[in-house]
């Protein structure tokens, strides 16, 4: 399987670092997400190349962001895919013009929600965000978590979940709305250190040393666990695949369990976007398959309905940029596979409407269209076998139907 390499020069730092207190003189040297990206009233300015008809019925400068991020569209066959995936000018030009979305804190109405933001410019959008239910019987306020529930293919929603990377004091809340949501899949896309702390370990690690005696041998083959918040984790395989490793896990609250399986790619490098497609494209077509073998019937009819997998949670450490990129590269796919087009434009317009700054950098986007311009020629690729191979099917058909008439 050939593969599209991808180079990129120096490329600016992924992950957003928290602004100076007001007390501290402006420095240039120190910015924060949103002016390195640019702010959102920058990016008003040229908008008619995104194929959109001029905005008339609107007054401030958020309804003109909404109005672009809901119909801007670039519909994309595999031929045009693979010539636009090779103009970094234009997809450079067509990324700056797509509004960020991103959310102030005055726009987000939570006391307190400052003690568990990773970084404090990456705020959950208010409309889609994941609401924590009160854990006591009686009713009570309800908990946040930095999460925003995102739209999957066809606009499906509750398709996924992006968040951030679980912090020491928000591994609890991050295991709560796995929980609450019935998920059954995580992918998490960073490391848990590149040059400072991305994530911190929310789930068990597990051993691989010899065990030498008996009550060690026991606890070896159930596997290992620990707590973590309310939930008790278990893990019960775990295998290593290319550039990335897949964890079964049992989560368990009093004497209910449920199965957890964590996808973890490792092969992104800090600061930059992967050498190649294909990990990437392997990673997501492994969560693909795993999913639709969730929705397949159980072996043994239950006593009641059963419920269906929840949202496949995804998170980086701001939970906008890999996270982003893992997202599109799952929906595109879905919609090549299924459309013989894409349109990457109006899937991370999509991204942005449910969670802000969703694709972080130029060079994430040249990525994306990267990866769906290879998983477009492997798609063309398979096709065509598969044509030839119907085509030998029906000639040795015809082939049988003629000889048993000269036999008759």
């Amino acid at each position: 399987m050939s593969t599209t390499a991808v180079h990129s020069a120096s490329l600016p730092v992924e992950e957003p670092t928290t602004p100076p207190p007001m007390t501290t003189p402006p420095r240039k040297a120190s910015v924060r997400l949103q002016e390195r990206r640019g702010s959102n009233l920058s990016l008003l300015l040229d908008v008619s190349s995104l194929g959109v008809e001029p905005v008339c019925s609107v007054s401030t400068p958020k309804e003109v962001w909404l109005q672009l991020l809901h119909t801007s569209s670039r519909p994309l066959t595999h031929t045009l895919l693979q010539h636009a995936a090779t103009n970094t000018h234009t997809l450079n030009d067509e990324y700056q013009k797509i509004p960020p979305n991103f959310v102030s804190a005055e726009e987000l109405d939570v006391p307190g929600h400052m003690m568990k933001d990773r970084y404090k410019t990456i705020l959950p959008n208010p409309e889609s965000r994941v609401i924590l239910r009160s854990l006591d019987e009686e009713a009570g306020p309800d908990r946040y978590i930095n999460a925003n529930y995102i739209r999957g293919y066809k606009g499906t929603p509750h398709a996924y979940i992006a968040t951030q990377g679980p912090m020491v004091h928000t591994v609890g809340d991050f295991w709560d709305m796995v929980w609450q949501e019935r998920s059954s899949v995580i992918v998490m896309v960073t490391r848990l250190k590149e040059n400072n702390e991305k994530c911190e370990v929310y789930w068990p690690q597990l051993r691989r040393m010899k065990v030498r005696d008996e009550e060690r041998r026991q606890e070896d083959e159930e596997g290992e666990t620990r707590q973590f918040g309310r939930f008790l984790l278990r893990v019960r395989d775990s295998q290593e695949k290319d550039c990335f490793t897949i964890t079964d896990m049992e989560i368990q609250l009093c004497s209910e369990r449920r199965p957890i399986r964590h996808y973890w790619f490792t092969s992104w490098p800090d600061h930059h976007i992967p050498q190649c497609t294909a990990p990437l494209l392997r990673l997501v077509e492994e969560v693909e398959s795993y999913r639709k073998s969730l929705l397949l019937p159980a072996p043994q009819p239950t006593a009641g309905p059963t419920p269906g997998p929840g949202p496949i949670i995804v998170h980086c450490s701001a939970g906008i940029g890999r996270t982003g990129c893992f997202i599109a590269s799952s929906i595109c796919v879905e919609q090549l596979r299924e459309t013989a087009q894409v349109d990457i434009l109006e899937a991370v317009c999509q991204l942005r409407l449910d969670r802000g700054g969703m694709i972080q950098t130029t060079e994430q986007y040249q990525f994306l269209y990267s990866t769906l311009a290879q998983f477009s020629s492997q798609l063309q690729h398979q096709q065509e076998q598969n044509q030839q191979l119907s085509t030998q099917l029906q000639n040795l058909q015809l082939d049988n139907t003629q000889n048993l008439h000269i036999h008759s």
